[in-house]
């Protein structure tokens, strides 16, 4: 087995009496190296991408949510709040209210979602992190505090402390105008103090204004009324147990997501472009390992020779088949090697440089990259099984075809 690993090693880095065959060996080397090197970094770039958007996503949701099963609101049991924040694994516990309204800034006009919340919301999901210009304070001074997106900000003309006009339609009363009472108003409405601008995304930045719970139930002539709660968990939980023993406390009346449920065509959409990205990459090496095909054959032409002189000596056709074998695999295992290197080497320079920067103004200044072994491990499985099967048709075909070969 020795021999066979020393004549592969000369065959692959000894000068050819072709140089041709130098230069095809060189560039499938080459390609491998390329393919592997890009293969790491479009990976760990979609971790990191993904683990942006994962983390911009669970700063709005919260690690549980409950909603009512049928229904847009309900009211909260006291006593199966209680029940709830005494499971192990619940940190928080927070009521929201989601209702439709009006904002206008300097007769400017845009129709949003008025999220209530509780105290303990920025506790509970981190939603603080998000906020880009001023803070994140439901009750300034005892007025009403709103956290708006960025969207919502630039179409109203918005920043830290600006005045915002919020208008809520009467539950009770019909929008068309009523020429017998004209003086009463159709809306109840408050003015909002702009604290706070904050960036998720295009789902939510131009959707969601943020303002205390009770406020939104005074607007909408609530009493206790939410329309869902979320639950912040402790470090140590587990995410399953703890919405089995709030499901069985809620019962049927009332849907208990994860994160997951919560996010899912957020996550499938996540793993299937990951996964379509790495077969798409697999297809190129498959194509440039043409090249570690066409080297070999050259190899096997170039040295017919030497195949019948070991044939002659009594070599038998698996050691010879095992020489330009263990050829091939060297070119791949080379360009896997020096590909793994680069790569890694190219996305810890992103991390800690920042060589590709997104434009000003998004939620990060550069590029995020994660590397994972389990990545590099399915990059090198896949590279070294390519590579094996470009090399088994050459050895098989020509080393039988010169073996023959007269001296």
């Amino acid at each position: 087995m020795n021999s066979i690993f020393f004549i592969a090693r000369r065959y692959l880095f000894s000068k050819k009496s072709h140089n041709a065959i130098n230069i095809v060996t060189t560039i499938s080397v080459v390609c491998v190296t390329v393919v592997t090197a890009a293969l790491i970094i479009i990976m760990s770039a979609m971790n990191g991408l993904s683990n942006l958007v994962e983390s911009l996503y669970n700063s709005f949701h919260a690690d549980v949510r409950i909603t009512p099963a049928a229904g847009k609101t309900f009211i909260s049991d006291s006593l199966q709040v209680a029940q709830i924040k005494k499971i192990p694994g619940v940190a928080y516990y927070t009521e929201i209210l989601d209702e439709n309204g009006l904002t206008e800034n300097a007769d400017r006009q845009m129709i949003v979602t008025l999220r209530g919340v509780g105290d303990d919301y920025a506790k509970n999901n981190g939603f603080d992190t998000v906020v880009r210009d001023g803070n994140f304070e439901l009750k300034p001074h005892g007025r009403t505090g709103a956290i708006v997106g960025m969207e919502i900000g630039a179409k109203l003309q918005l920043n830290a402390l600006s005045p915002l006009h919020i208008y809520v339609p009467k539950r009770d009363r019909n929008l068309a105008v009523d020429l017998n009472n004209l003086d009463e108003e159709p809306f109840n409405k408050d003015l909002a103090l702009v604290t706070g601008i904050y960036a998720v995304s295009s789902d939510f930045d131009g959707k969601y204004v943020i303002m205390p719970i009770e406020k939104v139930r005074e607007l909408m002539v609530y009493t206790k009324e939410s329309s869902s709660a979320e639950i912040g968990l402790a470090p140590n939980a587990k995410p399953d147990d703890v919405i089995a023993a709030i499901s069985n406390i809620l019962g049927p009346k009332f849907k208990v997501e994860g994160r997951y449920e919560q996010n899912k065509l957020l996550y499938q959409t996540l793993k299937s472009e990951k996964l379509w990205t790495f077969f798409i990459l697999l297809f190129i090496l498959t194509i440039a390992t043409f090249n570690t095909i066409g080297s070999l054959t050259l190899l096997i032409i170039e040295k017919k020779k030497d195949i019948g002189i070991l044939w002659s000596m009594g070599a038998s056709r698996k050691f010879i088949q095992r020489i330009f074998f263990t050829e091939g695999i060297y070119i791949s295992l080379f360009g896997l090697l020096i590909g793994t290197v680069l790569g890694i080497a190219i996305c810890y320079a992103q991390d800690q440089f920042g060589l590709i920067r997104f434009s000003e103004g998004f939620v990060v200044d550069a590029y995020p990259v994660q590397v994972k072994l389990t990545d590099i491990l399915l990059i090198s499985g896949a590279v070294m099984l390519i590579g094996i099967l470009a090399a088994l048709y050459p050895v098989r075909v020509y080393t039988r075809k010169y073996q023959q070969v007269k001296l």
